[in-house]
C-alpha cells in the first residue's frame, strides 16, 4: 500500500516541469537555517531551480537541479555582536514571563526583517527583472518578505518551523483557543490550570495587540521601503498564503484544529544515518555501560554556562558509569572527568541512531526533539528560551522524558533526572512507541512538502483552500453582531415581559383597592 502511495506521489509530481521557486529565509538563527536547507535542498533535488535568501549559504550545493544563494552576509554577525554588546545571554533571558518575551520579539524580529531587506546583495536581487513560479518565505514575524510574491509575480507559500502558533493562525483564520493551546513561549501543562488559562489569555491578547498595533504596520512600513513592487497595503499578502508547511506531527506537538491549507512536513529535515568518524565511532561502541550524549543546540552553546551550572553538570558527570559525549563549543573544558569526550560540533543525527546512546540531554528545541523521537531515545530538557519550555512540557506528558528547569539546576537534581530516565524503563519504552508514530505515514515529509509545493506550481496558488473566516471582521468571527441581536431581542422580550407584569398587577391592584372601598 505505501509502495502504491509513494508511486502514484512520484507520478503526480513528476508532471511539473522544473519550476523556478524562491525561498526566503531570513532568520540568522543555525537552526532555522537547518529546515530551509532542507526544504529548498529537497526541492533542487527533484529537478527544480531553486534560489534562496538567508544569512548562511551552501557550502556544498545539491548536484540535481539549479541551486543558488543569496547571502545577506555579516547578518548573523551582527545580530551576534549587538547581543553580546548589550550583555544580552539567552541563559538569562530564558527566565523571562511570556509576556516580556512578547515584547521582547516584537522589538527584536523587525529589525532582523529590515537588516535582510535592506542589504546590498538582497537589493540587488530584488532588483532584478527575474520572474518565480512559487515564493516560500519562513514565518517569524518578518511579514513584510511575503510582498516579495507580489513583486515577483508568484503565489506565496508559507513556511511554519514551529508548527501551529499565534504568527501563522490568525493568517490562515486557524481557531487557536487560549482555553487548551498554551502560548508559544511559555511553560504551562495541558490541559492548565485556571491560573495558566487566565495568563494564557492575558499572553494572547497582548499578542493580538502588539502585532495589530505594532509590528503589522512595521512591517508595511519596510515592505513599501525596500520591495519596489510590494502592494498597496500588507493585508493583501499578509492573508493570501496559498498553504502553510508545517514543521510538525501529531506524533510530536498538541493535536490542534488545521485549516485545509496547512500541511504537516515534521521531520523532513531527518536523514538517514550516515557513517560516524572514526574516533566517534570507536567511543560509542566502546563504551560497555551505554552513552549520554549533550547538546544544547546550534544556537545556544553550552560554553557560555555560568560557572556553577557548568560546575553542576561536571560533578554529576563524574559520579556516572556511562560516557558522555557532550557539544563543547571552547578548546577545552576545566575539569573534564575521564568519561566525558567533548567536541565543537557533533553529527546529532548519527549519534542518536547508535544503539548505545542511552540518554539525551538537550535543551528541548523542536529539531532535538524531532530527532530524538525518529530515533527513539528518551530525553532529559533543560529548556531555555523560546518553544523549548512547551516541547519540555511535552515530553514529560508523553512520558519519554524528564523536565528540568534550568534555574533548578544543580548538582542533586540532574544526578536524581539522570537517575530516574535510565533506571526507568517507562521512557525508553514511550520514546519507541513515538517513534513508531512518527514513521506512520502514508508518505514521507519529503514527498509530502514537494507534492503541495508543486500543486501550488501546478495551479498558480490554492485559493479554494482558503476558508472564509479570512474575510470576516473580528466582530462577524467572533458572532458579535449575532450575540447583540440575541440579546437585543431577549432583552425586548424581558422588558415586554415585565411590562405586562406590571400592567397585571397594577390591574390586580386595583380591582383589591376598588373591592376593599365598597367593603
Amino acid at each position: 500500500m505505501k509502495l502504491t502511495l509513494s508511486l502514484l506521489v512520484f507520478v503526480l509530481i513528476s508532471t511539473v516541469n522544473s519550476a523556478k521557486i524562491l525561498g526566503v529565509f531570513p532568520v540568522p538563527g543555525r537552526s532555522h537555517y537547518i529546515l530551509a536547507s532542507s526544504l529548498m535542498r529537497a526541492l533542487a533535488e527533484k529537478g527544480h531551480d531553486v534560489t534562496v535568501i538567508s544569512c548562511f549559504g551552501e557550502k556544498i550545493p545539491p548536484k540535481n537541479g539549479t541551486y543558488r544563494d543569496i547571502v545577506a552576509t555579516g547578518v548573523f554577525d551582527e545580530m551576534q555582536k549587538e547581543m553580546n554588546s548589550k550583555n544580552m545571554s539567552m541563559f538569562e533571558i530564558g527566565g523571562a514571563s511570556p509576556l516580556l518575551n512578547a515584547f521582547f520579539m516584537a522589538v527584536l524580529l523587525p529589525e532582523m526583517t529590515e537588516k535582510a531587506l535592506k542589504h546590498e546583495n538582497v537589493q540587488k536581487f530584488i532588483n532584478s527583472d527575474e520572474k518565480f513560479d512559487v515564493v516560500i518565505v519562513e514565518q517569524f514575524a518578518n511579514d513584510a518578505q511575503k510582498a516579495l510574491s507580489t513583486h515577483f509575480g508568484a503565489p506565496l507559500i508559507t513556511f511554519s518551523t514551529l508548527g501551529a502558533n499565534y504568527w501563522v493562525n490568525p493568517l490562515v483564520g486557524n481557531p487557536s483557543p487560549p482555553s487548551y493551546i498554551p502560548d508559544l513561549m511559555s511553560d504551562y501543562s495541558v490541559p492548565m490550570t485556571f491560573v495558566e488559562r487566565l495568563e494564557n489569555s492575558l499572553v494572547y491578547v497582548m499578542n493580538e495587540l502588539l502585532y495589530n498595533f505594532y509590528i503589522f504596520p512595521k512591517q508595511n512600513e519596510l515592505m513599501k521601503k525596500y520591495i519596489p513592487r510590494a502592494p498597496a497595503h500588507i493585508n493583501d499578502v499578509l492573508y493570501n498564503s496559498s498553504i502553510i508547511l508545517m514543521n510538525a506531527h501529531p506524533s510530536i506537538n498538541q493535536p490542534v484544529p488545521y485549516v485545509p491549507n496547512m500541511v504537516d512536513i515534521g521531520g523532513f529535515h531527518v536523514k538517514p544515518p550516515k557513517k560516524l568518524p572514526q574516533d566517534l565511532q570507536e567511543f560509542l561502541d566502546g563504551a560497555k555501560d551505554g552513552v549520554i550524549y549533550f547538546s544544547m543546540g546550534s544556537n545556544l552553546k553550552s560554553a557560555d554556562l555560568p560557572n556553577d551550572k557548568r560546575d553542576a553538570i561536571l560533578k554529576t558527570f563524574a559520579k556516572l558509569k556511562q560516557k558522555i559525549l557532550w557539544k563543547w563549543e571552547d578548546e577545552n573544558l576545566p575539569g573534564k572527568p575521564p568519561n566525558v569526550k567533548t567536541a565543537k560540533w557533533l553529527p546529532q543525527q548519527d549519534i542518536l541512531a547508535h544503539p548505545n546512546v542511552k540518554l539525551f540531554i538537550t535543551h528541548g528545541g523542536l529539531l532535538s526533539t524531532t530527532e530524538t523521537i525518529y530515533h527513539g531515545v528518551p530525553i532529559l530538557a533543560v529548556p531555555i528560551f523560546g518553544d523549548q519550555k512547551l516541547n519540555a512540557r511535552s515530553a514529560v506528558k508523553g512520558g519519554y522524558g524528564v523536565h528540568l528547569p534550568y534555574e533548578e539546576l544543580n548538582e542533586e537534581t540532574l544526578t536524581n533526572s539522570i537517575n530516574e530516565v535510565l533506571s526507568n524503563k517507562k521512557y525508553k519504552e514511550n520514546v519507541q512507541k513515538r517513534s513508531k508514530l512518527f514513521h506512520d505515514r502514508l508518505v514521507s515529509p519529503i514527498d509530502t512538502l514537494t507534492y503541495w509545493v508543486e500543486y501550488v506550481v501546478r495551479h498558480r496558488g490554492a485559493p479554494h483552500l482558503r476558508v472564509a473566516a479570512l474575510d470576516l471582521p473580528w466582530y462577524k468571527y467572533l458572532l458579535l453582531d449575532v450575540i447583540a441581536v440575541i440579546a437585543l431581542v431577549l432583552l425586548t422580550l424581558l422588558l415586554i415581559f415585565c411590562y405586562v407584569v406590571k400592567l397585571v398587577c397594577k390591574k390586580l391592584c386595583s380591582k383589591k383597592s376598588k373591592k376593599t372601598k365598597k367593603e
